[in-house]
């Protein structure tokens, strides 16, 4: 699997995405094509080689006549392009977040919402010329770093706004970001729509064999290199399965312990991995319970306010961890008790561990009036057997 991971150390923006493509290899007239497409008049798109804190980069120019168009124009525009409807769907879904979030802000009806920005030509070019590069580019996934907002004030058709923008900072919600100290708008609303349109995941470098290297090049010149990197390989996978969690860790010596059912219950169905207690002492002797949540980084968000708003917690303890973990199969086999799930844990392409499904095994123990234990013995004991002779 070909992935891109995109080192937003300086921010992002659409044209700094363009341009890193386009250092990556990706030819420029990929977006000549779409600009031909749309029949833009005037609308001419162009690259060169810059150098920025003496790194080389891309810098990816969009000159077009002073139009704009409405989001429903726009969105017009965009399905009007000889491109799939895939391509299409993904490129009308990151204008919505970009309209959405712009219309929020200013409290205008999503329809009627006509600002500078929003419906400038430059912004449709970089959100379909992203879309369709990375499809012609053959990227299957997208990661980020977490991303560099700057700081200060950044002038707009509405006057002085705090950087991030507002409109930047709302579509930016569940998303780590961060500010180095430099004094302008690293990050816009258009580069952060394309990017959260895109990422599986926000953090470190994921393990690849790193084949390519893209940098796309922002417009001012900064005390540090205003670039955007992208990274481009193939998905190194080490075992079976590999992968990134997330562990929530918090110390509770004040609720009602009737509650862990619900909560345990509630976490599971809200997207975590696993959930489980562990019994603690806390200070002056209390003791407690050591409540630990493991989750997907783009579930984070949602089970950290679960468990604030359902715990008597003050605070959460969070630490990213790689996890390896066999490749899973779940097989209907038919025993002498009946049909049972039994799951497969296979490392290097054999079996190496057998588990008969609970439900299933319980099922049986009610109806056959048989004790679980034994039933649960029997059925790996004879799973165990079958797979042997299936996979001989």
């Amino acid at each position: 699997m070909k992935i891109a991971y995109f080192d937003c150390f300086s921010g992002i923006s659409g044209d700094m995405i363009l341009g890193a493509l386009v250092d990556a290899g990706l030819p420029l007239e990929v977006f000549t094509k779409l600009i031909d497409d749309l029949n833009l008049s005037g609308c001419r798109i162009s690259s060169k080689k810059v150098k920025k804190s003496g790194i080389s980069a891309t810098k990816v120019d969009i000159s077009f006549p002073p139009i704009r168009k409405s989001p429903a124009e726009i969105l017009s525009l965009m399905e009007s392009l000889d491109i799939s409807q895939k391509l299409k769907e993904k490129s009308k879904s990151i204008f919505l977040t970009l309209a959405k979030a712009e219309a929020y802000i200013h409290q205008e009806d999503i329809n009627s919402v006509h600002l500078h920005e929003l419906g400038s030509i430059d912004t449709l070019i970089d959100i379909v010329g992203s879309v369709v590069g990375l499809d012609k580019m053959g990227i299957e996934e997208v990661y980020s770093s977490e991303i560099n907002v700057g700081e200060g004030f950044v002038k707009t058709a509405h006057g002085y706004l705090p950087v991030p923008a507002p409109a930047t900072a709302h579509i930016l919600k569940g998303v780590p970001v961060y500010s180095s100290g430099v004094k302008a708008e690293l990050t816009t609303p258009t580069g952060a729509a394309i990017l959260t349109g895109f990422s599986s995941g926000y953090g470190s470098l994921p393990l690849m064999k790193l084949e390519v290297i893209g940098y796309g090049a922002g417009e001012k010149d900064l005390p540090s290199p205003n670039l955007l990197r992208v990274l481009i390989g193939e998905k190194s996978i080490q075992s079976e399965q590999e992968d990134w969690v997330s562990v929530l860790e918090t110390n509770i010596d004040d609720m009602n312990p009737e509650f862990y059912d619900y909560l345990i219950d509630f976490l599971l169905k809200k997207g975590a991995l696993d959930v489980f207690l562990t019994p603690i002492q806390m200070k002056k002797s209390r003791p407690g319970m050591l409540l630990s949540v493991i989750c997907y980084e783009k579930k984070q968000k949602e089970i950290i306010d679960t468990i604030f708003s359902e715990t008597s917690t003050f605070g959460i303890r969070i630490s990213r961890l790689r996890r390896e973990k066999l490749k899973r199969e779940i097989k209907n086999l038919k025993t002498s008790l009946g049909n049972i799930r039994v799951k497969l844990g296979i490392l290097d392409g054999k079996i190496v561990s057998v588990s008969p499904e609970y439900e299933d095994c319980k099922k049986i123990a009610l109806e056959r009036k048989i004790p679980l234990k034994r039933v649960y013995e029997l059925v790996k004991m004879e799973a165990g057997s079958l797979i042997t002779k299936r996979y001989a």
